[in-house]
């Protein structure tokens, strides 16, 4: 197992540096590896890519959140197609060896834009809207026992930490939550980097009282220039303000890692990490 999840990473990393292969099969190949299989589901004239490697409907599903993408060329131009150059949130999933594991991409990443078009809107300002938070909730059902006695695990990249966050408030089924250089606040996010905020999305740290009570592990880059650590701290000191400083489940796991680079690598070992609670 240790060798098959090495040759991972090593896949991973080739694939990421040959820019000639498809951003799209590039994703086939490291699902494949892994063993995950690709769905496509049209839920509210979206078509909605994941992957998934579900064997026991008994235990729990792994479910990881892809990123932003690639939203925008410049930090003046947005881009026409988000899908990401390197799916950070897939391969965090292709490492995760449970039983049960789902990779959900964001509504129109991996997108055929020549048989769907996809509003670019739903990549830029309305990215975490209430719109995207009930597809992807709409789409996360369509996986989980027919029954639904399973409960599952969140785990979100990057802005797929807001959306995780913002699953798992409308949710009862979220046993724990795990955020990656997550975006947890995007209005402070947008002002740091002096970009235009998005009236027409959530936020994230707007529910955060409401998930208190579900473990959380909050992984920040040291090295991360994209979402400062103090997004994670603002995100926790809102739980605590709504508990009256009480003892609470999350915690910032600080991580030797950038935005994008060295996480792939390090995380089987962070998944071991202990939740606070």
């Amino acid at each position: 197992m240790f060798w098959k999840r090495r040759l991972l990473v090593i896949l991973y990393v080739l694939l990421s540096a040959c820019s000639s292969i498809d951003t799209h099969e590039h994703a086939n190949q490291l699902a494949k590896h892994s063993g995950l299989i690709k769905h496509s589901t049209t839920i509210d004239g979206f078509v909605l890519t994941a992957y998934a490697r579900l064997n026991n409907p008994k235990l729990p599903i792994n479910v990881y959140i892809e990123g932003d993408g690639l939203a925008w060329f410049s930090r003046y131009e947005l881009s026409t197609d988000p899908t990401p150059r390197e799916a950070i949130g897939l391969a965090l999933a292709a490492q995760d060896n449970a039983s049960n594991v789902l990779y959900l991409a964001r509504p129109c990443q991996f997108n055929d834009f020549k048989t769907t078009p996809c509003d670019s809107t739903y990549w830029s300002n309305k990215r975490f809207s209430q719109k995207i938070i009930n597809v992807m909730n709409e789409e996360l059902e369509t996986f989980i026992s027919a029954d639904n006695s399973q409960k599952i695990h969140l785990t979100g990249y990057s802005g797929g930490a807001a959306i995780a966050v913002l699953l798992a408030a409308q949710r009862n089924d979220v046993l724990s939550l795990r955020t990656v250089a997550g975006n947890l606040d995007q209005s402070y996010v947008n002002q740091f980097h002096h970009v235009n905020l998005m009236p027409e999305s959530l936020n994230a740290i707007d529910v955060a009282n409401k998930i208190s009570s579900i473990p959380q592990l909050h992984f920040v880059g040291e090295n991360d220039k994209v979402i400062p650590q103090e997004v994670a701290k603002r995100f926790i000191k809102q739980q605590e303000s709504a508990q009256q400083k009480t003892a609470h489940c999350a915690a910032i796991v600080e991580v030797d890692a950038e935005h994008q680079k060295g996480w792939i690598t390090q995380w089987q070992k962070l998944l071991q990490q202990a939740f606070p609670c």
